[in-house]
């Protein structure tokens, strides 16, 4: 069989974990590992409980979502972090996902849909669909300034021109399958360009990826530049 996915619930509001406990325990493949009421428990818990995913509120008191998730992205074997919020373009969720968050759900979101995320997210895929990614990227580009867009494009700079095509893509809230079929190339040398792209900007998902394309302003232009 395989192994249950291992989860950790941290938000400052007992009755939402309670929910978000009655809700994961129906799942055969899903165990709660533990929980946390303030952002300052998280890595203790995390060394004592060693969840695949931490599903992780962003305001709490004393140690907000934000500032905990950046601390555990920055540890080897970091556990995957969902963010739990109840705006869908608010800056800190931005932020969260910057430090590396692989995505974000609503407080208000399915029971069926929060369950399909923990899962999506242990599977290594990110939890923002492609409009959700667009609407997200619009509020980031109209936060980004000149100086975030050059450290953009000097970054991207790194890359060659197929990895850079590929960032573009993601950026633009493509899959997989619709970047390979867009430049055509397979599947499979799509999540290659894709890894060596995370590889060669330090970055931990393609929802940093894209936020990269963003903040560069490449998203904006025509597909067929630079062809």
């Amino acid at each position: 069989m395989t192994a249950a996915i291992r989860v950790l619930l941290v938000d400052d509001d007992p009755l939402v974990r309670a929910g978000l406990s009655l809700m994961m325990g129906g799942a055969d493949d899903i165990r709660i590992v533990g929980e946390a009421g303030d952002g300052d428990q998280v890595e203790a818990l995390v060394d004592r409980t060693r969840p695949d995913v931490v599903l992780m509120d962003i305001r709490m008191p004393a140690v907000d979502g934000l500032t905990a998730t950046e601390r555990l992205r920055a540890r080897p074997d970091a556990p995957q972090v969902v963010v739990l919020t109840t705006f869908h373009a608010d800056e800190q969720v931005l932020r969260a996902l910057r430090a590396g968050a692989a995505g974000f759900v609503l407080k208000d979101t399915p029971p069926a849909e929060i369950v399909a995320a923990v899962r999506k997210v242990a599977a290594g895929d990110p939890v923002l669909s492609p409009t959700v990614t667009r609407q997200l990227m619009a509020h980031a580009a109209g936060t980004a300034g000149g100086t975030r867009r050059t450290r953009a494009r000097e970054r991207l700079a790194l890359l060659n021109d197929r990895e850079r095509e590929v960032a573009v893509a993601v950026g633009r809230g493509l899959s997989n399958a619709e970047i390979a079929a867009t430049l055509f190339m397979s599947v499979a040398t799509v999540k290659a360009h894709v890894s060596r792209v995370l590889a060669r900007l330090g970055l931990n998902n393609r929802v940093q990826i894209a936020l990269l394309a963003y903040d560069a302003g490449l998203t904006e232009e025509d597909p067929g530049d630079g062809h």
